[in-house]
């Protein structure tokens, strides 16, 4: 019986639905069913615009983003999928903040859904600091499938786990 870390939360049927599923070696096909389409976002570059063009269609009062990359350091043993942070420096007689986003690389070649929700959820820490019911609420308001999408993430983080090993 494999340990399920990323599903420790979820209810012991549903966490035997899953164990069944990779018993029987069909949790990736299931994802690979469900979630066809690769990312097309490889870039830094390509990220930066992704970021700005969905922080524009959701949250356009947000505080500006200053800087959007993938980051080989975030990963999974740290729990860290994306990272937002806000870096205040002194320039002249000014207190300047430099708000930054930082996905996880393993986003690359991870389903194009995936990576969008990742995005989702650090945009939202831009209005709402912790992970309380306002914050999902925003994140349910800026892709409707947000609590499914993150189900099926921790799906994939268990299929790329046991597919490793």
């Amino acid at each position: 019986m494999i340990q399920l870390k990323y599903l420790s939360a979820y209810s012991p049927g549903l966490q035997a639905q899953v164990q069944q599923l990779i018993a029987e070696d069909r949790l990736g096909a299931h994802l690979q069913t469900k979630y066809p389409v690769s990312n097309t976002v490889q870039t830094d570059k390509a990220l930066y615009r992704y970021v700005c063009e969905l922080k524009q269609e959701h949250l356009r009062n947000a505080p500006a983003i200053d800087k959007v990359a993938f980051d080989s350091k975030l990963d999974v043993v740290h729990h860290a999928l994306g990272l937002h942070t806000a870096i205040s420096r002194v320039q002249g007689g000014k207190l300047k903040a430099k708000k930054e986003i930082r996905v996880a690389s393993l986003f690359k070649t991870a389903p194009a859904e995936f990576l969008h929700m990742i995005v989702v959820h650090e945009l939202a820490h831009l209005k709402e600091h912790d992970h309380n019911k306002g914050f999902y609420q925003l994140c349910e308001h800026m892709l409707p499938n947000y609590h499914q999408l993150e189900f099926d993430l921790r799906l994939y983080l268990t299929w790329r786990e046991g597919a490793a090993r």
